[in-house]
């Protein structure tokens, strides 16, 4: 007897907050987080806009036995959720909030519907992680293979350390120290999948595809995604406007709230 498919809301635990009267905003984690990584954002636009977070599956409470290893074989994978929970809730006039490798999955969601979409709000983005000729990704490849086969001998070790090299700012050590402990959560074959898909994916190529209106906000100190990726994503997403923000590390949605509330807000005024 098949396995029955779960709802796609309790698939990707959904909580839908906010006035649910307002203009739909969806936000969406990167790796290694989980929905929580906007509980320092979202309180802000709760009164007048109707707040979609979810997880994605092998993250969080999502439901990790709908993890299907050849559909997340690609960021597409991703990006078909996105969409699945937008027309669960049956969502218009979206506006995207993307964070990291979740900002090219609203990329791909945007181009394959761009419809559905009014705005895309894409924080630390990096369309290709790995330096290639001119375009600086800010890693060789080398040092991609090194971190993945690190994950692979040391798992919990590599989860604190990762967490460390993602957050940046440390003298706020326990911002690292809670994400090393979200990632250390996921199941390591699935996280392993993700790290691979996440540093080994090149879409570039998508960028000049978007025709949704798009904020790409940048740190300027980040040792994943530095400020010539943003530059790049900013000179390849024709019309998108670039912001780079004086905060420090990967995630400034939780080291530095008040900036990225202030530019989103800013740029949907």
């Amino acid at each position: 007897m098949p396995t029955p498919t779960p709802d796609v809301l309790t698939r990707n635990n959904v909580h839908v907050i906010g006035n649910p009267d307002g203009q739909p905003m969806v936000f969406t984690h990167g790796f290694g987080g989980t929905q929580e990584s906007w509980r320092f954002v979202t309180p802000a636009f709760e009164s007048a806009y109707r707040i979609v977070l979810h997880d994605h599956v092998g993250a969080g409470q999502a439901d990790a036995s709908a993890y299907d290893p050849s559909k997340y074989d690609s960021l597409h994978g991703y990006a078909d959720d996105i969409l699945e929970i937008i027309d669960a809730l049956d969502l218009r006039d979206v506006i995207l909030v993307g964070h990291s490798v979740s900002g090219i999955m609203a990329v791909l969601a945007a181009n394959r519907r761009p419809e559905l979409f009014s705005k895309l709000v894409l924080v630390s983005p990096s369309p290709r992680y790995i330096d290639d000729d001119a375009y600086t990704g800010g890693f060789t490849q080398e040092s991609i293979d090194e971190l993945l086969d690190s994950m692979d001998s040391n798992y919990l070790g590599w989860s604190s350390s990762l967490g460390q090299t993602i957050m940046g700012n440390p003298e706020r050590p326990e911002l690292a120290e809670g994400l090393g402990e979200t990632i250390s959560t996921i199941d390591p074959a699935i996280a392993a999948q993700f790290a691979r898909v996440t540093f080994l994916s090149d879409n570039r190529r998508d960028l000049a595809d978007v025709t949704v209106p798009a904020l790409i906000l940048q740190s300027e100190e980040d040792v994943i995604a530095s400020v010539p990726v943003g530059r790049f994503v900013h000179e390849h997403i024709p019309g998108s406007r670039l912001v780079v923000m004086p905060t420090r590390g990967h995630i400034p949605n939780l080291s530095h709230p008040d900036v990225v509330i202030r530019e989103i807000q800013a740029y949907l005024a």
